[in-house]
């Protein structure tokens, strides 16, 4: 062990670990949820750390010695080279001080080695004179989420893309079936089965969109702004430096905030970010819920599509299979909502000058994006991709189906409609069969109005047809 010391008196650190004396108090502090700080968090930690250092190098602020060293010890943390050494609890109190601070001290024994000297000699490094300079957890931990969560959304996005790539599929393999379309789970009017996929995909396109939005608000950072937005003891030339320094190392069009005492105190874009999440998933399980309906069966459900079949069902009824796939997706999307309650509760709770919430921020946002990634990755690759069509029983269901009468409407009249509805659900004859026998087209007409194309979307000829009669 060796001691540290600090205002508070004496902590001793376990000598094999970079992290210092703050990290082994918040250790001690915060044992919340068993959890360790989310790894692209550190990563933006030491990127930023990198970033303000080349930019305090820059303008003169720091000795190249030290200056070189620091970011040489953050290229280390930026490569996950470190992974034990940020232990802490992501549930914590002090508004990311700790976090912060981990960084800090890692980064400083880190470069401490470097330049020859033993962990835990700060004359050579301080964590805060040296590490820190320029800069206060208040615009460090918030940046850091922020490059985290773009991290992430990177990942999401490129989740998102194969899934649209696998409905697009879907949406021409079977645009050629006819099936029944539900409201309220009773018999509507045709569909192509393809137009279903089609329109699940679209509403995944336009999640994809809301989540570009969030990007771009959250690529708006508060670096330079030190404790409460107005920059004390940071050099405008650092600021400068540091926002454009922290964009090349992250790889995002990151850009210095507008106002940087508002971009301090209010955390609404984590709000935004996680309202974006919160719709894509209820899409998600939206199409999930639809999944589990058209494949429930195999004898006694509607039994139109199949689900692959990944595992056995049930521990004591023999050949069954259930749905797994769709239902792990409901379950994400219930926890991406309660996610978001937490968020939006933690976001409102800011106090004057900062929002001393933003741990539990960070946890519920990084929670939700990863499952989100996760979640549709198994969803495309597991499920989406092997989807099949019966086509025969989608036949079927139209032509027993009493919805078609509805495509007759404008030719025969709705009270014709409604007895020949109800003659057909009564006596179990076809809606075609009826209208034949009571005369009031012939079959080629039908053949023309009940063509697949000219139910499911704006059609011609039976517009052509209707004009006929009418003239």
């Amino acid at each position: 062990m060796r001691v540290e010391k600090d205002f508070l008196g004496e902590v001793r650190v376990p000598q094999e670990h970079y992290f210092g004396g703050q990290t082994v108090r918040a250790l001690h502090n915060f044992p919340i949820s068993g959890l360790k700080l989310d790894p692209d968090l550190v990563k933006a930690l030491g990127m930023i750390k990198y970033a303000a250092a080349w930019g305090n190098f820059s303008m003169g602020l720091l000795a190249e010695p030290v200056g070189e060293a620091i970011m040489e010890a953050a290229e280390a943390v930026i490569n996950g080279e470190l992974p034990d050494e940020f232990p802490l609890d992501p549930i914590q109190g002090g508004a990311g001080t700790s976090a912060n601070m981990n960084a800090n001290e890692v980064i400083a024994n880190k470069a401490i080695e470097i330049l020859g000297g033993k962990k835990g000699d700060y004359h050579f490094v301080s964590p805060n004179t040296h590490v820190n300079m320029s800069q206060s957890t208040n615009d460090v931990f918030p940046t850091a989420i922020r490059i985290a969560c773009l991290i992430k959304s990177s990942r999401l996005t490129e989740a998102t893309q194969e899934l649209m790539k696998a409905l697009r599929q879907k949406e021409k393999e079977f645009d050629g079936i006819l099936k029944m379309g539900r409201t309220q789970l009773q018999d509507a009017v045709p569909v192509r089965l393809g137009q279903e996929f089609g329109a699940w995909a679209q509403a995944v396109q336009r999640s994809s969109h809301r989540l570009a939005i969030a990007e771009q608000n959250l690529q708006e950072i508060n670096l330079g702004g030190t404790a409460i937005g107005t920059a004390l003891n940071a050099d405008p030339g650092y600021i400068e430096q540091a926002v454009k320094n922290l964009a090349r190392v992250s790889g995002f069009n990151l850009r210095k905030a507008e106002n940087l005492i508002d971009a301090t105190q209010h955390a609404d874009v984590f709000a935004e970010a996680a309202d974006a999440l919160k719709a894509f998933a209820l899409v998600l399980g939206k199409i999930a819920n639809d999944l589990r309906l058209l494949s429930s069966g195999p004898k006694c459900g509607f039994k139109e599509i199949n689900l692959p079949e990944v595992q056995p069902g049930s521990s004591i009824m023999p050949y069954k299979v259930n749905p797994v796939i769709p239902e792990v997706v409901n379950q994400v999307v219930f926890q991406v909502v309660g996610n978001n309650v937490t968020i939006s509760m933690a976001v409102e709770a800011g106090q004057l000058e900062l929002n001393a919430m933003e741990p539990i921020i960070a946890f519920n946002l990084f929670q939700s994006y990863d499952l989100m990634t996760n979640v549709i990755q198994v969803f495309t690759q597991r499920c989406m991709r092997g989807i099949t069509a019966n086509k025969e029983i989608c036949r079927k269901m139209v032509e027993h189906s009493i919805g078609i009468v509805t495509a007759l409407n404008p030719h025969i009249g709705y009270e014709n409609s409604c007895s020949i509805a109800e003659e057909a659900y009564q006596t179990g004859k076809s809606v075609r069969e009826v209208i034949l026998n009571r005369g009031l087209l012939s079959a080629k007409e039908l053949d023309v109005i009940l063509k697949p194309k000219e139910m499911t979307e704006p059609g011609i000829a039976g517009k052509e047809l209707l004009k006929e009669k009418i003239s």
